[in-house]
């Protein structure tokens, strides 16, 4: 499997958008495998990893975010439901779960419902070592603000949770420590 070779199916290359998915989804990839080779102890599959993170940010063009070239109808938010959708077409079940779960830190069954998001009633949080390990490094950078080029500290990526809640913040601050 060839993430490049998918991701080209749906988004043009030599697009600002483009330009703007392979450059984040390589910085992602790029730091999973770096926390991945800290936890060797636990066998992380780095080949998924490797094809998951290039694809996890699949389903933007879907949404309505100008800043980043999407001319999509949906909202940002469902972005990795739409992406998993598209995945699964694919036949990458498994890939279209990291999808679905890397949003913030993962959205829990009680985020969806309270914040009324137009997504199924079901936990979408992060559950194996490779999607963990995904969703944690994406949290390190950005696709539209600030110095995109480099990675978020860790103060930054806490403070950017906190009016998420408490349950966010401390869901980043245990996979720090474990991914230190």
């Amino acid at each position: 499997m060839k993430p490049l070779c998918i991701l080209n199916q749906y988004y043009t290359p030599g697009t600002k958008l483009h330009a703007i998915m392979v450059r984040h989804a390589n910085q992602v990839t790029a730091k999973a495998l770096e926390v991945a080779a800290r936890v060797k102890y636990l066998k992380p599959d780095l080949k998924f990893i490797t094809e998951a993170a290039m694809l996890h940010d699949i389903g933007i063009f879907l949404t309505n975010t100008p800043q980043l070239g999407c001319n999509g109808t949906q909202p940002y938010i469902l972005h990795g439901y739409l992406g998993g959708k598209i995945l699964e077409k694919h036949n990458l079940f498994k890939h279209a779960l990291v999808c679905e779960r890397h949003v913030g830190v993962g959205l829990s069954k009680d985020d969806i419902k309270s914040q009324g998001l137009d997504l199924p009633l079901r936990d979408m949080l992060p559950v194996s070592l490779e999607e963990q390990i995904i969703c944690y490094a994406d949290k390190f950078f950005s696709k539209s603000s600030g110095d995109i080029d480099k990675a978020k500290s860790l103060d930054q990526i806490i403070n950017s949770l906190k009016p998420y809640g408490k349950d966010k913040v401390e869901r980043f601050k245990a996979w720090a420590k474990l991914f230190g």
